[in-house]
């Protein structure tokens, strides 16, 4: 029987974005499901002792903004530490990714991997409404579909339980995966999770 992976992130997480193709390729590789569960960090924060980015001291905005250049670089993976659209929100691309879960995990997962990319390496608006679509037809999914589904209460409703299963779990931060019950929160705890599923 495979091992399961529960993955909560959010497409406005630049470390969701480093970590995640690597996510994808290591769950093919010991022939893993993933279970997305998109979160509203916004509800996840307060209850956790977190905060906003705006809200945390220059020192600790000034210092992520280098160890994402740091991991950019050591991954070799595109990635604009202060993307042009950094201030918008991420709820309407998050409908989106809730809505795709109704096509499969997959399509979801890569409508997500798509989202993040545009956001955090291409200066692409993802509360656009006209990017979404255009990333949804490129994943081959009808956005059509999606720009109709997105909007429904089934997902606010999906969105919400998503986040209180987060909270619920002892989430604080994004990404963050469960396999076996074990927690791994950061896209730099890859390798332990990597490590648990060759066991």
């Amino acid at each position: 029987m495979s091992e399961v992976i529960t993955y909560y992130f959010t497409p406005v997480s630049p470390w969701s974005y480093l970590g995640h193709e690597r996510l994808l390729a290591l769950a093919h590789r010991h022939e893993a499901s993933i279970e997305p569960r998109l979160m509203d960090l916004g509800k996840v924060f307060p209850v956790s002792g977190g905060l906003p980015l705006p809200k945390r001291s220059p020192q600790r905005q000034a210092y992520r903004l280098v160890e994402l250049a740091r991991w950019r670089d050591a991954l070799d993976v595109p990635l604009n530490p202060q993307p042009k659209f950094a201030a918008s929100s991420g709820d309407l691309a998050t409908r989106w990714i809730l809505a795709a879960l109704d096509e499969g995990s997959q399509p979801a997962l890569a409508l997500a991997g798509a989202i993040m990319r545009s956001r955090w390496a291409e200066d692409g608006d993802i509360a656009d409404e006209g990017t979404l679509r255009a990333l949804a037809d490129d994943a081959g999914l009808d956005a059509a579909t999606l720009a109709a589904r997105a909007p429904a209460p089934e997902i606010a409703a999906r969105y919400d339980r998503h986040t209180h299963q987060a909270i619920d779990a002892g989430v604080f931060g994004a990404p963050w995966y469960v396999c076996g019950g074990e927690p791994f929160w950061g896209q730099d705890r890859l390798d332990f999770l990597d490590r648990k599923l060759a066991k």
